[in-house]
């Protein structure tokens, strides 16, 4: 019962900061929906299903589990806040280890981000 709970707050945590992306510019959407997917797959499948049927946050989710597929808009929206948020971390008053170590931990996910498929493969499901 305690998993079931975790999964459920994990994915509304990741559908409140998905849903923020939406209206902030420079916050992500599409990954916190594809994480509030996942996560909700695992202890809430009324939310996945909501969030799989819904009719903005569905066809990015589905390209994921389908094909591995993030488009490149998204990359690009991506790569725009992380590099916002490097400079206000480089700016930030925060010790020097502390700086480096989000600064390479976002260009870890920036690469992982950049080296994925922006278009599902040809061919039928």
């Amino acid at each position: 019962m305690l998993a079931v709970f975790f999964w459920r707050v994990a994915a509304l945590v990741f559908v409140a900061l998905g849903l923020v992306g939406a209206v902030v510019p420079g916050m992500p959407t599409t990954i916190f929906m594809i994480l509030a997917a996942w996560a909700s797959a695992k202890g809430w499948p009324w939310l996945n299903l909501w969030l799989i049927n819904h009719p903005r946050f569905g066809p990015p989710i589905d390209n994921w589990h389908r094909h591995r597929v993030i488009p490149r808009r998204a990359k690009w929206m991506a790569l725009a806040c992380m590099s916002l948020s490097a400079v206000l971390i480089v700016l930030s008053p925060q010790q020097p280890w502390v700086k480096w170590l989000i600064l390479s931990t976002m260009a870890a996910v920036l690469a992982w981000l950049l080296s994925r498929r922006e278009n599902p493969p040809d061919g039928p499901d």
